[in-house]
Order: C-alpha cells, then sequence, then structure tokens
C-alpha cells in the first residue's frame, strides 16, 4: 500500500479518535515499524498536523481540528493535463489533483463467479446482461489489486489500456518470483 493511502487511513482513525499508533499502522499495512514511525511524523512534520501521544491510550491523536490538504499526486494526474487546460484550468497541481478526486475511472469487467461479483461489489456501479459489470474506481492500483486477489477468471472488456497495466502488472509478478 502507498504512503498516501496509509496517510489518509491514520488521518481517518485520528479524526475518529481511534488512537492510533506506529504497531498499529504496521500491522495494518505490513510494513516495519520504522515506516510506520516515519508515516506518523511526516503527517506531523511535513502536513503540520497537531499530533500528540496519549500515554493512557498508547496512541496519537489529533490536539485541534485539522484536514489533509487537497492535493494528493498521482502517477495518473497527467492523464487529465489536456482536459483540465479545456476547460480554461492552468495545469496547477492542485487543480489536476482535484479533477482526479472528482472524476472516476471506469471499467467493463466480465465476472461470471458470484463470490468473485461480491469481492469487486465496492468497485460496481451497474450491472449488464451476460454477467457483464460497469465499474468505477479512484485508484488504478488498488482496483488492479482486487482483480488479482479475486482469484478467479475475470475478464477486462474496456478499457484496453487498463488491461494492458493489469497484464503488465502480473508479468511483473511472475518476473519477479522467477517464472
Amino acid at each position: 500500500m502507498n504512503a498516501d493511502f496509509r496517510i489518509q487511513w491514520l488521518h481517518k482513525k485520528l479524526c475518529e479518535n481511534c488512537y492510533p499508533n506506529a504497531m498499529r499502522i504496521a500491522e495494518k499495512f505490513n510494513i516495519s515499524h520504522r515506516q510506520a514511525q516515519r508515516d506518523i511524523e511526516y503527517l506531523r512534520r511535513e502536513l503540520n498536523a497537531p499530533l500528540k501521544y496519549s500515554n493512557t491510550r498508547k496512541g496519537f491523536y489529533y490536539e485541534s481540528e485539522f484536514s489533509l490538504p487537497l492535493f494528493i499526486a498521482t502517477e495518473n494526474d497527467s492523464d487529465y493535463v489536456d482536459v483540465l487546460s479545456g476547460f480554461g484550468f492552468g495545469g496547477g497541481f492542485a487543480d489536476r489533483s482535484v479533477l482526479q478526486m472528482q472524476i472516476p475511472y471506469t471499467a467493463t469487467l466480465e465476472i461470471k463467479d458470484r463470490l468473485s461479483v461480491m469481492n469487486m461489489r465496492p468497485f460496481i456501479v451497474t450491472q449488464k446482461p451476460k454477467h457483464l459489470y460497469e465499474c468505477e474506481f479512484q485508484n488504478v492500483e488498488m482496483f488492479i489489486g482486487a482483480v488479482l486477489a479475486t482469484d478467479s477468471d475475470i475478464k477486462i472488456l474496456s478499457p484496453d489500456w487498463l488491461r494492458v497495466r493489469l497484464v503488465a502488472t502480473a508479468e511483473k509478478i511472475l518476473k519477479n518470483n522467477n517464472f
């Protein structure tokens, strides 16, 4: 899981007064304790979050109200540069990121297995005849991970670029594991 996602999760838990700590973050995301500490320090130092540690609750909390900045850079930001130019945006990173968060990616999948449909339910927005499903998602990597995790026959019918990305990811996994 990437650092942006971990920071967003940490922020959510802090807002819910769950008192997260480095050990819980490390366990949740299967990262080192040190990396979890770096995420907390990043939130505190780089994003100026008013974090305090509670010895009684053994976790962090916000000392005062705080919200994450709007800017969330992704490798997909460049996909929208031309679109933004057409709408009169200056192409600034903040404008692109706001648009990135508002316009989801879409895909059409063929899923014949009911259990896989249940696993993909968070992404499915419409069911069509013949086991076809329209999906929406904000994060390409998370969506590809969900498709791979279903461990069943799922076909990406469109868009082509997503199918190519899935194949490249699978090839990389196979190569990294000497297959």
